[in-house]
Parts: C-alpha cells; sequence; structure tokens
C-alpha cells in the first residue's frame, strides 16, 4: 500500500470515529425553589427561582428572598407595630391582619432555617445596619419573568367599578403602609381599586389609585396623606387625601 493511500485510510477511520462521538449533554438543574415576602409580609412561595434577584416585585408589590436577615428586620418591625397597637395607633383589624401575616411567615422561616438559627441572628441583628428592599438599576434591566396580574382590591370580592393601577403605585403606597397603618389608616383606604361608583367618585378608592407617573407620597397624618405632583418639575403642587374614617374639621357631629 502506497504512502498515500495510507494517510488516505487513517484520514478517513479517524473522521469516521469522530463523527461517531457525540458532546455529552449536561443534566438539567434542579429547581431552586424559594420564598418571597414583602414588606407588608405577603408570602410567595416560587417553585424556581435559580435566575431571580434578591429583591423582585412580584404582582405589584416589592419583595425579598426570605433570610434570617431578612426574618429578623420583619420582626423588628412587627414590633413597631406591637407598640403601635399598645399606645392605640394602630387599629385592632390592622394588627390582627398583621399578626397573622406574620405568624405565616415565622412558621416558614423556622421550617426553612430551624429556630435555633433564627434565635442566633436574632440576638445580634441590628435594624439600623440592615438595608431594607429595593429595586436596584441592574435587576431592574433584567426581564421580568413573574407571571403578573392586574392588582385588584379587595382580592376576594368583585365590585360594580374597578380603576386599574400601576405596580409603581402599590410600590409607593406600600413603601409607607406601616407609617400609615400605625396613624389609622386601614388597608382599604390605601390599596383598594374597587367601588360602587366609576372613579374618582365616591370614597372606596383608596390613595393606590392617586399616586402614578410623577405624584409622590409626602406627609403621612392621621387626617390626611399628601400627594406631590411634579416633585422634580420645579414647580410641584400638593393635594391632600382625606381619612373618611376619622373626624376632620369640616364635619360637624349631629345631635339626635
Amino acid at each position: 500500500m502506497s504512502l498515500l493511500k495510507t494517510m488516505i485510510k487513517h484520514t478517513a477511520g479517524g473522521q469516521e470515529a469522530s463523527a461517531g462521538c457525540e458532546t455529552p449533554l449536561l443534566p438539567p438543574q434542579p429547581p431552586q425553589p424559594a420564598i418571597y415576602v414583602s414588606t407588608g409580609l405577603d408570602i410567595h412561595e416560587i417553585e424556581d427561582a435559580r435566575d431571580w434577584p434578591e429583591d423582585m416585585e412580584i404582582d405589584g408589590t416589592l419583595c425579598r428572598r426570605l433570610s434570617p436577615e431578612y426574618f429578623a428586620w420583619l420582626r423588628s418591625r412587627m414590633v413597631t407595630a406591637q407598640t403601635a397597637h399598645k399606645a392605640g395607633k394602630l387599629p385592632e383589624d390592622a394588627w390582627n391582619t398583621l399578626r397573622q401575616r406574620f405568624n405565616a411567615m415565622q412558621e416558614l422561616s423556622i421550617r426553612e432555617f430551624c429556630k435555633e438559627h433564627l434565635q442566633e441572628v436574632l440576638q445580634s441583628f441590628s435594624p439600623k445596619n440592615y438595608q431594607p428592599p429595593a429595586l436596584r438599576p441592574e435587576s431592574q434591566k433584567k426581564p421580568v419573568e413573574v407571571p403578573r396580574k392586574d392588582w385588584i382590591y379587595p382580592g376576594n370580592q368583585a365590585w360594580k367599578c374597578k380603576q386599574p393601577v400601576t405596580s409603581q403605585a402599590v410600590a409607593k403606597v406600600d413603601a409607607i403602609r406601616e407609617e400609615a397603618m400605625a396613624k389609622g389608616w386601614s388597608e382599604a383606604r390605601l390599596f383598594q381599586n374597587q367601588g360602587r361608583f366609576r372613579f374618582p367618585c365616591g370614597e372606596d378608592y383608596g390613595l393606590v389609585c392617586f399616586v402614578d407617573g410623577d405624584q409622590e407620597i409626602g406627609e403621612v397624618t392621621e387626617r390626611s396623606i399628601e400627594i406631590i405632583h411634579g416633585p422634580k418639575s420645579g414647580r410641584p403642587s400638593t393635594l391632600r387625601f382625606y381619612n373618611p374614617d376619622v373626624p376632620q374639621p369640616w364635619m360637624k357631629k349631629v345631635e339626635d
């Protein structure tokens, strides 16, 4: 056999062997379940959160992946709410709602991290040094893969009229939820977007329906919450969203 034929034979044989080889496929990665909790103690159990950031907007509400440190921070907020309740600044219904949500979150935390580890974190935890949940620029650029649904409050009822609200508006109100409820505001007065009459008629619609776009929330008092229009425009204007559940200066008591 000539040298040329020998080379052709060996080259062809190597090509056939290479053609029969396939690159092995990596086994599929198992799902990574996670629990996300909002500052208002709404719980979301996610089946697969492999590519999710620590802070994520879910159903229009800013949430953080549950961890021992986040549990400790939420617990510190509950202590503040309890103090407000004992001082008569947080209504009984609002306190009971927060307490039920916290108890459910606490059970999940114990299941995930064990009671002993949580107690160790609580002993050394400082709320002042903890950075609360926030949407950061890098997480905003990532495509959101969260199943989205329209905001609806109350979620267990269907009223005649509904006003659409954005996730940004919900996030603004959620940021002052604890302060407002400590001053006597009900959750419905903050988040309700259903009513008996078409928006904005009637008193059914909550603050969340009025703070879209460049409107920001200012001072929160028992009687009213400031809504600042165009705070960065150089000529901002301020309106007030009043709480109809408490006495207002223009209301006069009618004697029987």
